[in-house]
């Protein structure tokens, strides 16, 4: 007869994927604040076409691991919604490179970096908001998840920042667009790593 510790600990797996894809979205924010960071030189896409890949892998294991298991360490619903607002956030940041690559000459006078330095903190929080999930402890995770709320707010008010700029006039209308654009394409980034957070400070309270 099988002993419950054996039982849950064949359910390990779906922390370890989980994590696997928290951290793929992290190295995705890193590679995102370094190219920013570099923006003299041409963009390389390649870590974040690795980083989409690793969490695609992820994902797709997931899946496979939830149809194969008969026990499960937190509810199937919970690991679905998880894994699927992890996998939105290297896409998202993805989306962001793949454009910047095509328009780096209109954009060379504008600096994302700060944005993307604040997205990258963002990501490293869920990535510990997923290693948390291990113990089921309420409080550290309260702590992280107003960690990353406080980040979100901090992104909501530089959001108002650049309208301010957008609608002073002081802008041709290609470069309002593109300002605009990207911007909000970093904000929405900085969003799914909220979203992910949720998801996981919301199964602490359902289990802990």
């Amino acid at each position: 007869m099988f002993s419950l510790q054996t039982i849950f600990g064949q359910g390990n797996q779906f922390y370890t994927l989980l994590e696997d894809a928290a951290s793929a979205a992290h190295d995705s924010a890193i590679a995102l604040h370094a190219m920013l960071r570099d923006a003299d030189r041409q963009p390389a896409l390649d870590a974040f076409k690795l980083a989409r890949l690793r969490e695609r892998e992820a994902s797709n294991k997931i899946s496979q691991a939830l149809v194969d298991s008969f026990i499960t360490p937190i509810e199937r619903e919970d690991i679905e919604a998880l894994g699927s607002a992890l996998y939105k956030i290297p896409k998202q940041i993805e989306k962001f490179a793949d454009r910047y690559s095509l328009a780096t000459q209109h954009l060379e006078h504008i600096d994302f970096a700060p944005r993307a330095a604040m997205l990258e903190q963002a990501s490293a929080v869920v990535m510990k908001m997923i290693h948390q999930l291990r113990n089921m402890k309420l409080e550290p995770m309260k702590a992280l998840n107003d960690e990353l709320r406080a980040l979100e707010n901090e992104a909501d008010r530089l959001m108002l920042e650049l309208y301010r700029d957008i609608y002073s006039g002081k802008l041709d209308p290609l470069q309002m667009f593109l300002l605009k654009e990207f911007f909000e394409i970093l904000e929405k980034a900085i969003d799914r790593c909220r979203e992910a957070g949720v998801v996981a400070y919301e199964i602490v309270l359902k289990n802990s």
